[in-house]
């Protein structure tokens, strides 16, 4: 008897197997959850004495949980959970690089203002040396 680490004790004692086939993209956790879901309703709907004459994909509960999987992030939360944080982190890295396109813009704004500032104050020197020679009366 040859036992995978995945797959609960019971299963075994059981003697109730089930075989999933998905991409490489289906995550395995939600994989696991699913099979041993399906093999556990499966167990309490069918005595013993049925498994091997009951048409096993064509049982409602089975159908039923194929098209609830068919969506991992709908039939498992901690999916969910991980695409909405995969989103949220896609999301806070777009702000963070808008914050600092402002800075940079922001630095520019600074300095052209002091640009502007050091123009204006020779100006004002210029204005002043140049009004000092003539007085109004």
């Amino acid at each position: 008897l040859v036992q995978h680490k995945l797959l609960p004790k019971q299963w075994y004692q059981r003697r109730v197997r089930g075989v999933l086939i998905c991409d490489e993209e289906y995550p395995q956790r939600v994989a696991f959850t699913f099979i041993l879901k399906v093999l556990d309703d499966f167990v309490k709907v069918h005595p013993k004495s049925t498994w091997s004459r009951a048409p096993f994909a064509e049982l409602p509960e089975i159908r039923q949980q194929f098209v609830l999987y068919q969506d991992p992030r709908q039939a498992d939360s901690l999916t969910s959970i991980q695409g909405d944080l995969d989103e949220t982190k896609v999301i806070l890295y777009n702000t963070i690089e808008q914050v600092l396109e402002r800075g940079e813009k922001l630095d520019d704004i600074v300095a052209k203002s002091e640009n502007l500032s050091a123009t204006s104050k020779q100006f004002y020197k210029t204005a002043k040396s140049t009004n000092s020679c003539c007085i109004i009366l």
